[in-house]
């Protein structure tokens, strides 16, 4: 009788958890194992456990590592903060919760300097019907991300043997090569523990680099020898300095550089390469140090950053930023973006100009035409930082055999971006490198070679092979929740 208030109050907050699709986290689970999804998850099963009314919800991308099956719990979790009188914000992609939205604000039409307008505001029928939106040409289907005609065929594959990390049931997976291989399953049902704790870290060790201690399994089999790396292509940072930014990644800034040591004024001063870097002294601004801003710290409050005043934040000293090409300097080129620079150095003639084109190509090819030059690697988002590895990859001209392991590259990503996304995955297998994927997208999923459907739910009811085989057959597969979701889009 003592205990029965508090049991239903628990009851009734651990129903929250699994209404956001969290019911296969143990209780003893350390919050920081946890990812930005399920952390977003649990603010909002607290939130829903605290039956506040008259608030205001802001969520950013909360299908973050959600399963289409999840995704119909979430909705309903959101719905039902609605209908308790608050109002609900959500920042989305996900094609599930712009359908279930009661009022839609489209942002574009494209990125960057391109975007930031209001391209529609109105009803989920209404954004069907309106001209300008590209959500709503993918919505209605004017647009779309093409089913593959063909499936690529495969002999070759790496096989683990015995799989028991977390909830995996000592499992064996062949992971196909020269193909894109897709690893699907509800939230929780071993994907990562198979791929990122086992796969990762075993075949970094075979081929002789650094990696984490692999999680428990019996043997790594197979055509090892076909590939000589493996490279785990995540979210976190191109860089940790603040002058890092995605053409000093991809070394066209080194051609940048040396096309104005080129011009005749150039060389009248003597100037060298690295007069034009903002990395060392000589040509940058000695105030900033080429950082076009300077740090002011406050001792009780969050640093402040002011223009650099020697320089107007343009991080070049005067005489650096008087040697201009094409009527352009040194700081005009880093102002402009992918595409804008793109347009401009092919309408040069020279060799250097070709290198610095060949070299800014694999941005637009990854849908990062949008990003400034010199744009600041902290201010890209995880998904902008994991397109511009990729990017730098397919930069690689002569390239070794590799296995890539992404782990959702769709986080972040408009539908008009995961089509361009599927452009550079295709090519990197063109170029005889092997493609593995962590998805729930269903526009991923349904354009792979290979899926590898885990589950059948998450925490211990998962851990098993629901599937193996191609989304033509996975549709058929009665136990697979990726099957069921998957059907409508084949």
């Amino acid at each position: 009788q003592i205990a029965k208030r508090l049991l239903a109050d628990i009851n009734s907050r651990l129903q929250f958890l699994t209404d956001v699709g969290l019911g296969y986290l143990t209780l003893n689970r350390l919050s920081s194992s946890l990812s930005g999804g399920e952390s977003q998850r649990i603010n909002l099963a607290t939130s829903l456990g605290s039956s506040l009314v008259g608030s205001l919800y802001i969520l950013d991308e909360p299908s973050i590592g959600l399963h289409s099956k999840d995704t119909a719990l979430l909705i309903k979790v959101l719905k039902q903060l609605r209908d308790l009188g608050n109002t609900v914000i959500v920042v989305e992609h996900d094609e599930d919760i712009i359908l279930a939205a009661d009022y839609v604000i489209d942002i574009g039409p494209f990125a960057g300097r391109l975007g930031g307008e209001v391209v529609f505001e109105g009803t989920v029928p209404q954004l069907k019907q309106s001209s300008k939106s590209l959500t709503s040409e993918y919505l209605s289907q004017s647009r779309s991300i093409p089913v593959p005609e063909n499936r690529r065929k495969w002999n070759n594959y790496i096989e683990v043997i015995g799989a028991r990390e977390n909830n995996l049931k000592g499992i064996n997976v062949r992971f196909p090569l020269n193909v894109l291989s897709v690893i699907t399953g509800v939230s929780g049902s071993g994907k990562s523990s198979l791929v990122k704790t086992i796969l990762y870290p075993a075949l970094k060790k075979h081929y002789g680099g650094y990696s984490d201690k692999s999680g428990h399994f019996d043997a790594l089999q197979g055509d090892m020898h076909l590939l000589t790396d493996v490279e785990f292509i995540d979210q976190n940072p191109i860089g940790k300095s603040s002058r890092s930014n995605p053409v000093t990644y991809l070394k066209a800034y080194d051609e940048i550089r040396k096309l104005f040591t080129e011009q005749k004024a150039a060389k009248y001063n003597g100037l060298k390469a690295s007069h034009f870097s903002f990395n060392v002294d000589g040509g940058r601004c000695d105030s900033c140090q080429g950082e076009g801003i300077i740090k002011v710290e406050m001792q009780f409050m969050a640093d402040i950053y002011l223009q650099c005043e020697a320089c107007n934040g343009k991080r070049f000293k005067d005489g650096i930023l008087e040697i201009n090409y094409k009527g352009k300097n040194i700081f005009d080129v880093l102002e402009m973006t992918v595409n804008e620079a793109t347009a401009f150095f092919k309408a040069g003639k020279g060799a250097t100009e070709k290198k610095i084109v060949q070299r800014l190509q694999p941005l637009v090819d990854v849908g990062l035409g949008y990003v400034k030059l010199g744009q600041s690697s902290n201010t890209l988002s995880g998904g902008e930082s994991q397109r511009v590895k990729l990017a730098s990859f397919l930069a690689k001209e002569r390239a070794e055999p590799t296995l890539f392991i992404f782990d959702e590259p769709t986080t972040g990503l408009h539908f008009h971006d995961i089509n361009k996304l599927m452009d550079a995955f295709n090519a990197l297998i063109a170029r005889g490198h092997t493609l593995i994927i962590i998805e729930h997208n269903m526009e991923i999923i349904k354009c792979a070679d290979w899926i590898i459907d885990l589950g059948v739910e998450g925490g211990k009811n998962g851990g098993d092979i629901v599937f193996e085989g191609t989304p033509e057959d996975i549709v058929n597969c009665k136990q697979s929740f990726t099957g069921k979701y998957l059907k409508e889009k084949i």
